[in-house]
């Protein structure tokens, strides 16, 4: 049963399987990330590297759906990418300091120098 299940697996693997297969690992992956870091902290966490390999699983299977022609694919495929952009630029957004934003909240005000 399972020779027979891998004789049909390397016989329909293809260029494009191969490609498909490289992208959903880095996929996956991901979730193996984020369970060591949550392992690590000590409570559940979500890493950049998270963000980064959900893009590029995402972008690689969405490629991959497209060349396949698989509408159920790229549809699955296209939100999330749009999720995973998004979280990415929130994050950067949170590490370049902003005058007025919603992280100026947090910090003390800034008081003047004394005139001389």
């Amino acid at each position: 049963m399972a020779s027979e299940l891998w004789a049909r697996f390397c016989a329909n693997l293809d260029l494009w399987g191969a490609f498909g297969i490289v992208f959903q690992t880095a996929f996956m992956a991901r979730f193996l990330v984020q369970w060591v870091a949550s392992e690590r902290s000590g409570k559940s966490v979500i890493p950049i590297a998270f963000w980064y390999l959900s893009l590029i699983g995402s972008g690689g299977v969405l490629v991959y759906g497209i060349g396949r022609g698989d509408p159920v694919i790229i549809l699955g495929q296209a939100f999330g990418t749009v999720v995973y952009v998004r979280n990415l630029m929130l994050i950067y957004r949170g590490r370049r300091p902003v005058a007025n934003g919603p992280a100026a909240l947090d910090r003390p005000a800034a008081t003047p120098a004394p005139r001389q």
